[in-house]
């Protein structure tokens, strides 16, 4: 049997499964019996404020989030995508008052 290297199989997998999706870099997949768990993260540099739509690089804070997914081929799939936010870069940037 061959194996083949990470990189070979994450950018087939990346337009397979985000062929829509700019910024999203697969980090690995693993498929047994029962499931196909995917991680990825963002790698978009930066976003706009809601609040002032000023531009930032500067990271709030990261988590995972698990999308969930209709199963694949008989399998349970767990997405597992690692995203951030980004902090408003003017003193005092807040959201907009909601409804």
């Amino acid at each position: 049997m061959t194996v083949q290297p990470v990189e070979e199989v994450t950018v087939p997998l990346k337009e397979l499964l985000f062929p829509s999706i700019v910024n999203v870099a697969v980090l690995s997949a693993d498929v047994d019996d029962e499931t196909v768990r995917i991680e990825a993260r963002s790698t978009v540099a930066g976003a706009i404020c809601p609040g002032c739509g000023s531009w930032s690089r500067r990271v709030h804070s990261s988590y995972l989030r698990f999308p969930v997914d209709v199963p694949s081929g008989g399998r349970r799939v767990v997405l597992c995508l690692h995203v951030r936010r980004f902090l408003c870069p003017v003193p005092g940037g807040r959201l907009p008052p909601g409804p």
